[in-house]
Order: structure tokens, then sequence, then C-alpha cells
């Protein structure tokens, strides 16, 4: 079956429902339907492979009890079913307090989500379009994972959930570079819908996941947190789409919310890869949990927060602006001790059309290990590709466009880098003279050569007074025309 097709039928049958406005609602209430019927595939599988397993959720409101008859409930019946007992019950699920309970999972995605459909009868409509997915079907699932990380980049005309989507490319690379391993507890802070979560999982499983213990140990591992209620559910969603029977460890909370020295040593991890929200301002009292970097600037407060949670030897990648590098007062404090406390020995320059059409802003991917302090940091300069102007929704970045890079990079040890058009490396002797200022441009760049200045200044009064020429006569045609 085509899922893409399936999922935009559903899509235009919501479209004629009255209460759902909008691609952020019509995805929010996409999401609780598709986790109800992909958590029920899988409990089913669980349920034949696992002696003694259990749903989290109450017979009477999983998936196959109430759905997945096609002649089932519908109409008034239903809407007052899904408003009035399953959205209720599953929002006050009791937990176990066992280690993996998935009914955390459920209480927490049910938390905040809505049924914004009016209609019982588009609702019946709709589910049973679901049900004709198959999640235990690992191609149709392939394919619907194809098409959820689709839905998740359309998210830029879902007003500001726009904000949470970083291209699929630059996560991959991020990723690459990192090359986490099973059992390396790996941290988002500011995951939105779990772009580098998935990365990270697709990664280890291609390239080191061969037995049962060492999937259990890279699950094991994972740890995220997401702030707003719609990027949780979908992340949420992604995880057990990739698999994950468990994915309580994506939390729905504010992780800048607790005091910068209340994270203790065991809460330190391994790996961090991230793009902190930027641009925006935290709440009144946020900055009181950063006493040495008092600021509302959000990405300053996560830069702050992963150098204090990342183990010594941790690593790692992160999405920051232009305005962190050359910004001067707190964010130069805050370069300052991050390199003291870490070797920032990567700073990867983006072009500003990446995050088109998010924003046109200039990025840059930073890459930095804890517990040695900065020597000196190499800086490589990302192109757009020849013949093309800018990146854009047509012609997003791909993971190949980063393969000079990737080919520059030196392996692991980052061994036998050398200055390249496209790269340079600068000591920290110079960037503390600068003022840690790190807003350096490419020293190879050649200028473009505009021609000299004042032959330029004689074209343009040339071309002005040939157009007020053209204005003249235009006048006198028309006062002919007119008397």
């Amino acid at each position: 079956m085509i899922v893409r097709t399936t999922v935009k039928s559903i899509q235009d049958i919501m479209r004629q429902d009255s209460g759902v406005d909008g691609d952020a609602q019509r995805i929010s209430q996409l999401c609780w339907m598709f986790f109800l019927k992909i958590i029920d595939d899988q409990d089913q599988e669980l349920e034949l492979t696992r002696s003694g397993y259990r749903s989290p959720i109450p017979e009477k409101f999983q998936w196959r009890s109430w759905a997945a008859d096609p002649e089932g409930m519908t109409g008034d019946a239903l809407l007052a079913f899904v408003n009035g007992e399953l959205f209720p019950a599953l929002k006050s699920l009791q937990l176990t307090g066992q280690p993996g309970d998935r009914r955390r999972v459920v209480r927490d995605l049910f938390e905040d989500a809505f049924n914004y459909m009016k209609s019982g009868h588009l609702i019946r409509q709709v589910i049973n379009k679901i049900d004709e997915i198959d999640f235990n079907n690992l191609d149709e699932r392939r394919h619907f994972g194809e098409f959820y990380e689709q839905l998740l980049n359309s998210l830029q005309s879902a007003g500001n959930a726009g904000e949470f989507y970083t291209p699929r490319a630059v996560t991959a690379f991020m990723v690459d570079r990192i090359d986490p391993h099973p059992g390396e507890i790996l941290f988002d802070p500011a995951c939105g819908t779990g772009g580098f979560l998935s990365c990270a999982i697709n990664h280890m499983e291609a390239n080191y996941v061969r037995t049962p213990k060492q999937r259990e140990s890279m699950q094991g591992a994972l740890r995220a947190v997401e702030k707003k209620q719609l990027p949780h559910m979908l992340c949420v969603t992604n995880m057990l789409l990739h698999g994950i029977e468990d994915p309580s460890f994506v939390r729905h909370d504010n992780t800048l919310a607790r005091p910068l020295i209340s994270w203790s040593k065991d809460e330190r991890v391994d790996i961090v890869v991230t793009n902190p929200p930027f641009g925006g301002k935290e709440e009144d009292g946020i900055e009181n949990n950063f006493p040495t970097f008092r600021t509302k600037e959000t990405a300053d407060l996560f830069l702050a927060l992963i150098v204090r949670l990342l183990k010594t030897d941790g690593r790692a990648a992160v999405v920051l602006p232009d305005g962190t590098l050359f910004g001067e007062g707190i964010k130069t404090r805050l370069k300052e001790h991050l390199m003291e406390e870490c070797n920032l020995h990567t700073v990867v320059r983006l072009p500003n059309s990446v995050f088109k059409p998010y924003a046109s802003i200039g990025t840059n991917l930073l890459f930095f290990e804890k517990g040695a302090p900065t020597k000196d940091i190499w800086f490589y300069e990302h192109r757009v590709p020849e013949g093309q102007k800018a990146y854009s929704m047509t012609k997003p970045i791909r993971l190949e466009h980063f393969q000079g890079c990737i080919d520059w990079w030196g392996g692991k040890e980052r061994k036998g880098r050398e200055e390249t058009p496209q790269a340079w490396r600068v000591t920290i002797e110079e960037v503390k003279a600068r003022g840690y200022n790190l807003d350096i441009k490419n020293p190879h760049s050649v200028a473009d050569d505009h021609g000299d200045p004042e032959t330029l200044l004689a074209d343009l009064a040339r071309a002005e007074a040939e157009t007020a020429g053209y204005r003249d006569q235009l006048k006198a045609i028309l006062a002919e025309a007119l008397a």
C-alpha cells in the first residue's frame, strides 16, 4: 500500500471537520491517533514474544477494542467516547512505578493532547484509514517512517512549529561525526521532534547493534527533554516508529528550569547533540538558575548547561547562530568558559540558506570535547553546491553535500588536517586577542571585485541622467495626448 496516499487522504478528511484549524492542529490530531495504533501494534507483537507482557492501556481503550472494527462506533457515540472516556482515562493512568513502565509514555503524551475533531463520522473515517497501516510490517513501517520525516519537514506551515525542525542532512552529519556507540549516554536537552535521536539510533543500528543486548544498551542510554507539547508528542511517536519500546526517556519539561548547580555528577552524559532554540528569550526567573551567565538568551543558557553536563572526555555537537560567535558581554564570558573547560576543535560554518524557509540566519556547527582546554580551532566553510545560489525547499541541503568536509575531517582522531580554500586554523592566542570573537572569516576567500568606485559612480550618474531624459520624454508625450 502507498502510505503517503493514505496519510494525504486522512488530511483531506480532517479538512472537512470544522474543529480542526490549520496544519498544527491537523498534525497534533494525527499524532495521538497514530500513537494509539502504533503502540497497539507493538503491544500485540510483545504479547506474542514476551511471556506475561500486558499492554499499558486498559483493554477498553486499546485500539483493537474500540477502533479496529470498521463498522464499529461512529457519529455522536464515538465522539462522546473519545472526549468523555478515552482522553480522561489515558490522562489519568496510574503508574506502576516499575522501570520501563509504558504507562508513563501514554500518560505523558496525552497530558496536553486534545481531540480537535467535532464530527464522530469523520473521526471514524480517519480511524479506518489509519487502521489500514500495519506497523508490525517492517516494509510499511519503513515507508511510513519516510513519510513521517516529510511530515515533520512540513511543520514550517504550522506557525511556530517550524522552529523545531533541523534539516535531516545536518543532524545526520553531526551524529556521524560524533559517532555514538551503544551504552554511551546520549542527551538532547531540546529534542524537538527527535531528529538527533532518530539519527543516532539509525547510526548505531547500522554500525554497532548486532545483538538484543546491544540494542537494549543503546535504548537504555538515550536521554531527551522537550518543552513544548506538540514536538514532544511527535518525538515520542517518532521513537515508537524507530522500534523504541519505552520512549519515556523523552521528558516533557524545560531543561533550563533547573539551577545549573543542581545537576550532579551522576547526571553527567557522554554525548550531547542538539539544536537549541535561539533568538528566543526564556521566561522571567530562568536566568537566576545560571548566576554566572545571567541572560535570557536560550542558546547561551543551553551552551552553559551542555558544558556542565558533559563528562570528562564527553563530546558534543551543537548548532549555534552567528550571534553566539561574535557576541560580547555574557557571550564572551561563556566562550571563554567553553574554551577553558573543553577543546573546541571544529567549527563548521553554514550558509544562511540552510535553515530556509524557517529562518535566513547564519548558523554554525560547534564540535567540542570536555577535559582539556582549547589550543587551536579548525574552521570549515560549507558552501552551496556549484550552479546553485542557495538552498531552498525544492533544493535542500543533503548529506552528500557534506562529503567534502567528511573527507577533510581526518577520521576519529582528526589526523592530517590541512588548510584548504574552505578550511583554516586559528590558535587560542589569536582568539584571545580578538576578545573571543569567533566570527572569523575565511582568509582564503577572494573578495568580489566590483570595479573602481569612481567609475561606478560615473556609470550611476550617467544612468540617472538617462532615466531623467526618458521621464521628460514621457511627460511631453502625455501632455500632448491630453491637450
